[in-house]
């Protein structure tokens, strides 16, 4: 039971450090005329993934997003039982830093909301594309040996940092349905949330999908005993 409590507890500190860090970024740049630059913003998303990865990953595997854990569990890499206490952690994480951020800039009007710059449609495909970009490649190096693994960190923060680098201005790059959740929620800005809600959750599906056929090997079935023992994570070989 206290192992389970040490995962979910990673899980809303780690999510609550990246939403913090990262549409803490969008707010400053807004608050500052822009010294923080899109460049940066999409910088500080890497990075901060990249730190929890490392700092969290071999504790609940630092998911840090609802459609992630999702995905991992219709694979068979995330134990079923985890899959609602670890959406709920995410998810209080991001409220929470959300909330701190209000707190600090209450004339702030979107937190760091992801609001389409175009139409909803063409958000939702980039964000179903990006996503499934994302999952893939969490994929990916989830099958690497011991020594190429060490890097998944670097891997997967470059991936959300390139991604949110080229799609932010126009979708936000999202990928993750906690990070954009929170702020709007908070902000009062959910006209468009769906969007970021059932883009990211089904682009990570379509991930795994494509993942079985491509890489058929990574998806041997497992008992849950298997998936508990050998705490699978998004990030973890």
């Amino acid at each position: 039971m206290q192992n389970q409590v040490r995962k979910y507890t990673a899980e809303f500190i780690s999510t609550f450090i990246m939403v913090f860090c990262g549409t803490g970024a969008i707010i400053i740049n807004q608050e500052s005329g822009g010294v923080v630059t899109h460049m940066g913003i999409a910088i500080t998303f890497g990075l901060v993934v990249m730190s929890m990865i490392y700092a969290f990953g071999n504790i609940s595997g630092a998911h840090m997003n609802p459609a992630v854990s999702i995905a991992l569990t219709i694979s068979g890499k995330h134990p079923l039982k985890d899959l609602v206490p670890f959406v709920l952690s995410q998810l209080a994480g991001a409220i929470a830093a959300s909330c701190t951020l209000q707190a600090l800039f209450p004339a702030n009007d979107t937190l760091g909301s992801t609001l389409p710059a175009g139409s909803a449609f063409q958000s939702f495909i980039l964000e179903f594309f990006l996503t499934f970009f994302l999952m893939l490649v969490i994929i990916s190096v989830g099958r690497k040996s011991k020594k190429e693994g060490s890097l998944a960190g670097i891997v997967i923060g470059g991936v959300v940092g390139l991604e949110a680098m080229f799609a932010g201005p126009i979708c936000g790059a999202s990928m993750n349905p906690a990070r954009s959740l929170a702020p709007a929620v908070i902000s009062g800005h959910t006209e468009h949330l769906w969007v970021y809600l059932s883009a990211t959750i089904f682009g990570a599906i379509m991930a795994v999908l494509v993942g079985k056929f491509l890489l058929a090997e990574t998806f041997v079935p497992q008992t849950h005993t298997e998936v508990e023992k050998s705490r699978i994570s998004a990030y973890e070989n």
